[in-house]
């Protein structure tokens, strides 16, 4: 079993290596910002109030999830809830939507479940998108329509 555990993480970090470069390269040739400029019109409507810098971290977290690059959403995510930091008691509506967001998270690429159906040995480790997709959306929506209807109780 524990070879089986070092092998498999060897591969995830593998995945997790190519993701992460590639985020990288995203960065490098701006084409996080164009993502940030693309999500922006709806980041500014869900997260009314916050300055354009947090709209811009908020959009590449939101833009690192879909791609599946959790792990690289998460210093952007960070970023996002200091610049949202009021520095209240509690955390304000807008932080726990990213919260939420984040954690529902529509996946377009879902890279680690193929990856995974992958070592498994399945014959076809990407048939999980389409579902993926679905499910992850609904969830999101679902979860954005929640949370705005309990932040204004």
């Amino acid at each position: 079993g524990a070879q089986e555990a070092v092998e498999l993480s060897l591969k995830l970090l593998a995945v997790y290596s190519v993701w992460m470069s590639v985020l990288k390269l995203m960065e490098q040739t701006g084409l996080d910002k164009k993502l940030s400029r693309l999500l922006k019109p709806l980041t500014k409507r869900l997260f009314k109030g916050e300055s354009d810098e947090a709209h811009t971290y908020i959009s590449i977290n939101l833009a690192s999830n879909m791609l599946g690059m959790g792990g690289a959403a998460t210093p952007a995510g960070i970023n996002a809830m200091k610049l949202m930091d009021k520095g209240g008691e509690r955390i304000s509506a807008n932080m726990s939507l990213l919260v939420v967001i984040a954690s529902s998270s529509i996946q377009l690429i879902p890279a680690t479940v193929i990856a995974l159906r992958a070592q498994g040995g399945s014959s076809t480790p990407a048939d999980i998108f389409l579902p993926t997709l679905i499910a992850t959306f609904s969830s999101t929506v679902i979860a954005i329509i929640l949370c705005k209807v309990f932040s204004r109780k």
